[in-house]
């Protein structure tokens, strides 16, 4: 891996926020299980509790990117419950 973005895109819905990689990227088979207690390197909690933190405010977190070509995980945040600094409406 050598480049990491993060980025945001506002909606109608929400805000969408991307971190993604040019690494290796997740197999399809640890895609299923990714977010789920237990599984991981360490503890096998880190995703799965991200999720679960997210879930309790109404965010969502999912992984898209593709198998070979990176990583790819998609933040989405419901509209009115985000804002940014410095930015006024």
């Amino acid at each position: 891996m050598k480049t990491i973005r993060v980025s945001s895109q506002e909606s109608a819905t929400g805000l969408l926020i991307v971190c993604e990689d040019d690494g290796v990227g997740i197999s399809a088979e640890d895609k299923k299980r990714l977010f789920t207690r237990g599984f991981g390197k360490n503890t096998g909690l880190g995703l799965f509790l991200s999720r679960e933190i997210l879930a309790i405010t109404g965010i969502t977190i999912t992984e898209n990117g593709n198998p070979g070509k990176g990583a790819r995980f998609e933040i989405t945040v419901p509209k009115g419950m985000w804002r940014m600094k410095g930015v006024s409406k």
